[in-house]
């Protein structure tokens, strides 16, 4: 194969394979997925030096049906997916970090505390649980009465309240009410 179309022939079975995984930013990938680019990567690379397309594909496709065959056994066996993505650990209960968790998973309380204010949480108190996830991201459940209130609750108070009153004869319904004040 002549050396130029190597490059692009390699590309287009690396963009196919990779599409075959799914869509998955690398901050959310899986330690088994993120092993496969790498692995992919290096593969792809690999031709240039040994002149062998073949084999290069086939690697990469077998690099491929192992991921598939990994997410398939997470998927429908429980102590599989334990053992190869994890679980959620808790860094964060009642408003105050666990130092444990943290120290297992090598993170500090400003790394947690850049993302809890990137979520737009205030402060630790306002945080029920915080848990590190397996793909890498922060969860968080807020406390009770520090979750943001939502159009079908707002609805739910108005209407009670002014329909109970008798201010209104029926049932406003705010999203349409904001389309038509063009807000």
């Amino acid at each position: 194969m002549p050396f130029l179309l190597k490059p692009i022939v390699l590309y287009v079975v690396a963009i196919v394979l990779l599409r075959i995984t799914g869509r998955r930013s690398l901050a959310q990938m899986t330690i088994a997925q993120t092993v496969m680019v790498i692995s992919i990567g290096a593969i792809i690379v690999e031709p240039f030096a040994d002149k062998d397309i073949i084999k290069t594909i086939i690697a990469a496709s077998i690099y491929i049906v192992l991921l598939l065959l990994f997410e398939y056994l997470e998927f429908h066996f429980h102590f599989f997916e334990k053992i190869a993505v994890g679980r959620e650990v808790i860094i964060i209960e009642n408003g105050s970090f666990i130092p444990a968790n943290l120290k297992k998973l090598k993170l500090t309380k400003a790394e947690i505390m850049t993302r809890v204010r990137q979520e737009g949480i205030p402060n630790l108190n306002y945080i029920e649980k915080g848990t590190l996830e397996p793909n890498g991201q922060f969860g968080f459940i807020l406390k009770r009465g520090a979750e943001p209130i939502r159009v079908q609750d707002m609805e739910y108070l108005l209407n009670t309240i002014l329909l109970k009153q008798h201010l209104i004869d029926k049932p406003i319904n705010l999203v349409d009410e904001l389309k038509k004040q063009q807000i």
